[in-house]
């Protein structure tokens, strides 16, 4: 009876990955939230639709609209006005440095690690509009666990009916007892696939829900309709090309004899 326990072993082998991504799923589950009384700020909806990156280019583009920031087609950001309006504005300024003038590059970067961006994704995740940090990769992990579990079922069950030791039970009723576990994995995953696909990277479905009502009605004045294409839309949404190719610019070589021409004493 030695294919017992090797089906013993792929029951095992399924359960346990199956029980894993089941677990990850009802995790991921619990953040969901109706938050129907919620109004999104565009710094909510930036991070929702880009995560941290977005938040700050939206800060950039804001700033740089009403000229209090210099956002040079060169790649050269340079503070007009010290004074930030909110905390995601100090951030920036704060990563632009002292000096007044920085890369955008390195201000994207740093304003997007900051801890105003921080905090602003613990409050939507609390409030259920964010996707936890360990959701994603717990559900990932569940799902490759249960596709391990299927091969090492189809395998455990290829050695039971190869194994010379001689066995009572007929060869295709063996099958059949194998197929029980890999048909509870194959299902696991099914429906894993149909379940989990609301989730994005960075909002949950109650966030996406929050998205969808503010594309459909953006309202506010035609400044506050533009951020909130560039919230959820990204850099793609901007419409000065200066503007637009001060975030695509990449340095190639020298810098500084583009970095005077755009300094404010």
């Amino acid at each position: 009876m030695f294919w017992v326990l090797l089906l013993l072993l792929a029951w095992a082998a399924a359960g346990t990955a199956c029980t894993r991504l089941c677990l990850a799923a009802v995790h991921a589950a619990a953040a969901d939230a109706d938050a129907r009384g919620h109004d999104l700020t565009l710094y909510e909806a930036a991070f929702l639709s880009g995560g941290p990156r977005r938040v700050a280019d939206l800060t950039l583009v804001s700033m740089a609209r009403q000229r209090r920031l210099l956002l040079a087609h060169t790649g050269w950001a340079t503070v007009v006005d010290p004074r930030g309006r909110d905390e995601m504005e100090r951030t920036v300024i704060g990563a632009i440095g002292p000096e007044g003038q920085s890369r955008i590059a390195p201000v994207r970067a740093d304003a997007a690690s900051a801890a105003a961006v921080r905090s602003l994704a613990e409050r939507l995740v609390d409030a259920g509009l964010a996707v936890p940090d360990g959701a994603r990769s717990g559900i990932a992990a569940g799902v490759r666990q249960v596709k391990l579990a299927s091969v090492a079922v189809v395998a455990l069950g290829a050695l039971a009916l190869l194994a010379p030791a001689p066995s009572e039970m007929p060869r295709h009723l063996v099958a059949l007892w194998f197929a029980l576990p890999l048909a509870l994995s194959l299902s696991c995953l099914a429906i894993a696939r149909m379940e989990v696909h609301p989730y994005s990277r960075w909002a949950s479905p109650a966030g996406q829900r929050l998205l969808g009502a503010l594309n459909r009605h953006p309202g506010g004045t035609d400044e506050r309709t533009y951020l909130t294409s560039v919230a959820v839309r990204g850099i793609s949404a901007v419409g000065e090309p200066d503007l637009r190719a001060a975030f695509a610019h990449r340095p190639v070589g020298q810098d500084e004899e583009h970095r005077l021409p755009h300094r404010r004493d």
